[in-house]
């Protein structure tokens, strides 16, 4: 198994916390994952975990061995693709917080979705955050095809929310836009060995 595939799924691991098989070929782009999965699970650095709410998880041994992985597998063209990209994500994420709160809330109050043309307006916003985090992000997609996957993924939630499904625009453990986005700024920090500060947002 080729170190690359490791850093793969225990990097995916680590950005999203939980993920079922499905979830890693999404995000990996690799198509077969079994013998990985069987393999990190064998060396306990992978857990899987059932119920109602299951799928992969690192253990703590996993959680040990990732900034290693992470160091093997990270170049400094990649690195530095995902410095200038962060420069330009941070701005556009300050924006995608506003539009997710409008969305979440009008007036004080939990939006229940029953004025169409309000919703309308926020999913207009949220076209316009589209267009420029994946701008933003270009400089780290060229450098890396880990984050080249992002934008795609975004596309399909967009995709979703101009369908009418209103839990593909925010609603947590769902592939929604915000899922999305919470999954490439954590990553981007642990590519970056950065810390999350007040500078960095949420």
């Amino acid at each position: 198994m080729a170190d690359t595939e490791r850093f793969l799924v225990v990097h995916a691991l680590k950005v999203k916390g939980l993920a079922t098989a499905e979830d890693l070929v999404e995000i990996t782009g690799r198509s077969d994952l079994a013998p990985v999965l069987d393999e990190l699970t064998g060396e306990e650095l992978v857990k899987l975990r059932t119920g109602r709410i299951g799928g992969y998880t690192l253990t703590k041994e996993g959680r040990e061995a990732h900034p290693g992985l992470v160091a093997g597998a990270v170049t400094e063209g990649e690195r530095g693709g995902v410095s200038r990209a962060y420069e330009e994500f941070l701005p556009v994420n300050t924006r995608f917080k506003d539009v997710c709160t409008r969305w979440q809330v009008r007036d004080g109050e939990t939006n229940d979705h029953s004025d169409e043309a309000y919703d309308a307006a926020v999913v207009a916003d949220l076209d316009a955050v589209h267009t420029d985090v994946v701008s933003a992000l270009a400089p780290a997609a060229e450098s890396s095809p880990r984050f080249g996957r992002y934008a795609n993924r975004f596309a399909a939630a967009l995709e979703r929310v101009h369908s009418g499904d209103h839990s593909a625009f925010a609603r947590p453990m769902s592939h929604s836009y915000h899922d999305v986005w919470m999954e490439l700024h954590e990553d981007m920090l642990l590519t970056l060995g950065r810390e999350r500060d007040a500078a960095d947002g949420h």
